[in-house]
């Protein structure tokens, strides 16, 4: 499990991305490269996949955001729609 901190942080880090995004695109589109740069450091491209539930950043599966044994437990005990154990 990761630190109730990083998760708290990581959040904080995608409010600040979705805040900023349109400044930086027009930033972008005209050019102003030093202004870009002065711009917050965490409204940028600081943010790591993690899991909803434990906070792990390892072994993601990106359509769910669940850490890989989370996964696996919840889409054979059939918690996530569409998601079933194989069998043949």
């Amino acid at each position: 499990m990761a630190k109730e901190s990083m998760k708290a942080r990581e959040r904080k880090r995608r409010r600040m991305v979705e805040k900023y995004a349109a400044k930086r695109e027009e930033l972008k589109a005209a050019g102003d490269f030093v202004a870009l740069q002065k711009s917050a450091q965490n409204s940028s491209v600081r943010i790591y996949n993690r899991c909803n539930l434990s906070g792990k950043a390892q072994r993601i599966h990106a359509s769910v955001w669940y850490f890989q044994n989370q996964f696996c437990g919840n889409g054979s005990s059939g918690l996530i729609p569409g998601i079933r154990k194989a069998s043949w």
